[in-house]
């Protein structure tokens, strides 16, 4: 995964050919971070510098730096998939989204 993680805040990492150096993008902000670095020592520290001055112009306009996220999302799978889900989730004696929830705590974690 491409994903740094400075601060508890993450960010997405790619390879900017033209530029010869690696971007980032600070995820989940109520606006949008970005910094550049050759090396991954630089790229922390401009993900520190480029996360500080974000924060305080938050600070400034008394917003919140980070999206809200409801905790609900739709998701459209096959009709089979559907099936398998709900009968793992039945074999655990859980509801769908009690098994789903846990799966993709899984999935993230790694």
């Amino acid at each position: 995964m491409n994903i740094l993680e400075v601060d508890g805040y993450k960010a997405k990492i790619e390879y900017d050919p033209e530029l010869e150096q690696f971007r980032g993008e600070i995820l989940g902000l109520n606006g949008s971070a970005d910094f550049y670095g050759s090396s991954l020592s630089g790229l922390k520290k401009e993900f520190k510098n480029s996360l500080k001055v974000f924060l305080e112009v938050c600070k400034e306009k008394e917003m919140s730096p980070t999206k809200e996220f409801s905790g609900k999302f739709n998701l459209r799978i096959p009709s089979k998939l559907h099936s398998e889900i709900a009968a793992c989730a039945n074999g655990e004696n859980k509801s769908i989204n009690q098994w789903v929830t846990e799966v993709l705590k899984q999935s993230v974690s790694h």
